[in-house]
């Protein structure tokens, strides 16, 4: 089996890669090789390549930044994946993409399902959907995973940035009116290799059960397990800061940290879906502990 794999620098692609070694060959280009701001060239590459499935965690994930470029943000995270979409149903491959808990505006009291209406409160989100909607029109066998509060040890998320400052202050201010499910870019990028693998032929053939994937397609979500705030998640991190010295953590509200994007109060995922078909997940502090271990 062929993979090709986008957004191989990024944490989620840096991670799938080892995740989804002997599965298959994973093509795996960089971003001069395959800018998927360039529809042409993201066509090109499919059309060479001949995969037989596709995964694409690569996106535009600048949320502020988006608010200032929304078309480059909606062709990356739009119009991009509508493109993998149509050329993997040309080829008959199948598709696996990464979407976001920003989908929805946070107003719902409780975690949302995959059922709730999707209703983005910034560029970012309503980008991120169009992708969503263009995978689903096109009609490939699809899993479109929707996450929450990535982090890991690369790249640029809110661990390393808690770790950056814990250096150089005494005291943080972090958003405590926010919540969410903390999820490691590895819990993603095992969790999908697991998916994957449960929907190929058995017999050791690494090839795809085209009849499994168009059973189990759809959207699914998947974040690690519990909830926490941004102010409970940078405590959790401070706590396990092999320094002397630790920075005080203080409670803030929303309206406290101003942004250009508005952010969603509830971002808490139910991955009852996921866990009920496929495997079970991790709690959130569970697997910073792993991660940061």
């Amino acid at each position: 089996m062929k993979i090709l794999l986008t957004g191989r620098t990024g944490q989620v692609g840096y991670e799938l890669q080892r995740s989804l070694q002997g599965m298959g060959t994973v093509i795996a280009p960089d971003h001069g090789q395959m800018d998927l701001s360039d529809l042409d060239q993201v066509r090109d590459v499919v059309r060479l390549h001949r995969p037989d499935l596709i995964v694409n965690p690569a996106a535009y994930t600048a949320v502020d930044k988006a608010e200032e470029e929304p078309e480059l943000a909606m062709r990356i995270n739009g119009e991009a994946p509508g493109v993998l979409a149509e050329e993997a149903r040309k080829l008959g491959a199948a598709l696996v993409h990464y979407s976001t808990d920003y989908v929805f505006d946070g107003s719902k009291q409780g975690p949302y399902t995959e059922d709730d209406l999707p209703s983005p409160a910034n560029v970012y989100g309503r980008t991120k959907l169009a992708g969503e909607q263009a995978i689903q029109a096109s009609g490939v066998p699809h899993l479109i995973f929707r996450t929450s509060w990535v982090y890991g040890l690369r790249g640029k998320n809110f661990l390393l940035t808690v770790q950056r400052l814990a250096q150089e202050r005494e005291e943080l201010r972090i958003v405590a009116d926010q919540h969410g499910a903390p999820t490691w870019c590895r819990t993603i990028a095992d969790t999908t290799a697991h998916v994957v693998g449960s929907l190929q032929y058995r017999g050791g053939e690494h090839r795809l059960d085209h009849e499994l994937w168009r059973q189990n397609a759809g959207v699914y979500h998947l974040a690690a397990q519990g909830q926490t705030t941004w102010h409970g998640f940078a405590q959790t991190i401070v706590a396990h800061w092999s320094s002397n010295k630790k920075p005080v953590v203080t409670p803030i509200a929303t309206q406290d940290y101003p942004l250009p994007a508005k952010r969603p109060a509830n971002s808490v995922l139910c991955c009852k879906r996921l866990t009920g078909t496929f495997c079970r997940l991790p709690a959130w502090d569970e697997a910073l502990k792993l991660c940061l271990e």
